[in-house]
């Protein structure tokens, strides 16, 4: 039988072998009944109860998923409580029966509104889409008394298909059962892409209508790293991914093959994220996204409350380093307390420093604050802080004059502090041309790319019909990093990576090329890229360097990369 190959979107680098299992969670109803047979305040009441129900289960739910996952992951389930109790929401049902439908006919027919809204959006809040599907089928499988499919428990070597994964679907997946999953629908950013990188889980997404012809229980080879799935795979190529191994943790630090020391360092949200992180051997943490310390509560963290949880991930990693980005919110990070204003494009809007150097000039004081005493702590580890989303030397100037005026006041308090490394990230073209100028400013550089690709290019990331242009092989990237690293060329500023292209094993080799000095990832990927880094030569990578940055188009430059994987 003939291979058949399906391109998509590999959102993880790992393969897997198995066998189809198509998975169609069925929310229909029958019709509903004439609107004098339904009872308003019965139906109403019914609401009710099934609000509470799905609360229930999603508390459960989002507690199972945190200890299985993590905390990142498991707080989706905090915006689905909230689509529970969202007004516009509840008023809706209770209008639909009133007006004569049962509650799960409510239900849907107002979620579907909703649904629709959102998936006329670009970029993220297309992806919300999937979590108000997840919500309604909630409720609804709950008012109609249907019974729920179990993904934990299905045959070892299954492979799911779908048309889609909600983050309670995925949530469920076991990796010990699954071989892999792949979706018609989704990109990097999806709900199912982030839960397969967290659970290492072989996964391609975004293959499109053309999957369907797939039959249930064929074998398939699922290659998250090129982002194909094989159906009815040659014995060759079923026995390689079958065969492919895991590329060994390694816990210290890693060279290249002719002796230059690279960190390799893993990307974190929570203090829930630092233990899986070092396991996979990561060497320290190279970007703490502290907005989680403020997300789903009522009420920013203290300054106490932080300081723990930087000395907590200091001593996680006491022999390594731990970059900690400073809250960046606005954007796609709304947070319920803050007063955020409502942008037509906020991607380009207030958000970042521009807010900690603006409205949010208390927050970012408490902040600096815990920073300069984790930084003073014994819990071992180097601490250093990066400003996200700088395009201005001015900002760097204001917020170093912040930082230092903060330890001035903590001496006077007589509580001990000290100054950690001080750097920015690099994820706005301003920031790339202006890197020369930043150099007498910062101890470091740490390179964006998913925000990078993002401004160069001039594509929303979360937009797939801009994807292709987003891609961080895009020559105007590559050319934005390589300025960066040149500007800090005979500096003492080092230069890192934390988006995601850091992660991608078969881009390490031209990252070194480009000149970085430090790669931060999600920890997954961790034992692949210090694998990578073991087998390139410096010399060699400079030379695949300067092919890739010759290049006119990013077919250019995957031509590059694909003729050296061969040689």
């Amino acid at each position: 039988m003939t291979e058949r190959r399906f391109e998509g979107i590999g959102v993880t680098p790992l393969s897997g072998v198995g066998n189809v299992v198509w998975y169609a969670p069925d929310a229909d109803l029958d019709d509903p009944p004439d609107p004098s047979e339904v009872d308003a305040d019965a139906e109403t009441a019914r609401f009710e109860e099934a609000r509470d129900a799905a609360r229930e289960e999603l508390e459960r739910e989002r507690e199972r998923t945190a200890e299985r996952v993590g905390e990142d992951e498991a707080a989706v389930f905090d915006a689905h409580v909230q689509f529970l109790d969202d007004p516009q929401i509840t008023d809706g049902v209770e209008e639909q029966i009133a007006e004569g439908l049962p509650a799960e006919h409510a239900v849907q027919r107002t979620f579907d509104r909703f649904v629709e809204q959102f998936e006329g959006m670009e970029g993220r809040m297309a992806e919300r889409a999937d979590d108000l599907r997840d919500v309604r089928d909630r409720l609804v499988r709950v008012l109609s008394g249907g019974e729920r499919v179990n993904l934990a428990e299905l045959e070892k070597g299954s492979v799911v298909f779908a048309e889609r994964l909600t983050p309670s679907d995925t949530a469920q997946l076991d990796p010990e059962r699954v071989a892999g999953f792949v979706t018609v629908t989704g990109g990097r950013t999806s709900h199912a892409a982030i839960f397969a990188r967290s659970l290492a889980l072989p996964a391609v997404v975004g293959v499109g209508e053309e999957l369907n012809e797939v039959e249930d229980g064929a074998e398939v080879v699922v290659d998250g790293t090129d982002g194909e799935v094989i159906v009815d795979p040659a014995e060759e190529t079923r026995k390689a991914a079958a065969e492919e191994e895991e590329a060994e943790i390694r816990s210290e630090p890693v060279a290249t093959a002719d002796g230059v020391e690279i960190e390799v360092a893993g990307n974190v949200g929570t203090a829930a994220d630092l233990g899986p992180a070092a396991d996979r051997g990561a060497d320290g943490i190279g970007l703490f996204r502290t907005e989680f310390l403020f997300l789903d509560r009522q009420s920013p963290p203290d300054e106490e409350e932080q300081y723990e949880t930087y000395v907590d991930a200091l001593e996680t990693f006491s022999d390594g380093r731990v970059v900690v980005r400073t809250l960046d919110v606005g954007g796609d990070k709304p947070i319920d307390y803050l007063d955020l204003p409502d942008e037509e494009n906020p991607f380009l809007g207030e958000r970042g420093i521009r807010r900690s150097l603006g409205p949010d000039s208390d927050l970012f004081e408490t902040q600096l604050r815990a920073l300069l005493r984790a930084a003073a702590s014994d819990a071992g580890g180097d601490l250093a802080v990066m400003l996200p989303l700088v395009s201005t030397v001015e900002e760097v100037t204001a917020a170093r004059e912040r930082l230092e005026l903060f330890a001035d006041d903590l001496e006077r308090e007589g509580i001990d502090y000290a100054l950690p490394e001080f750097g920015v990230m690099v994820e706005t073209p301003a920031a790339a041309f202006m890197a020369e100028d930043l150099t007498s400013q910062v101890d470091f550089f740490s390179i964006g790319t998913n925000d990078l690709a993002q401004y160069v290019m001039a594509a929303e990331r979360g937009n797939e019909r801009v994807a292709e242009l987003g891609d961080y092989t895009q020559p105007a990237v590559l050319r934005a990093i390589r300025a960066t690293v040149e500007a800090a060329e005979g500096t003492d500023v080092w230069v890192g990576m934390c988006g995601e292209m850091a992660g991608d094993p078969d881009l390490t080799e031209l990252l070194l090329g480009l000149g970085l000095d430090e790669l931060s990832m999600s920890a997954v990927t961790v034992p692949q890229v210090k694998q990578a880094v073991t087998e390139t030569d410096t010399g060699d990578a400079r030379k695949l360097a300067e092919k890739a940055l010759s290049a006119g188009t990013k077919d250019e430059v995957r031509r590059v990369l694909t003729e050296n994987t061969k040689s």
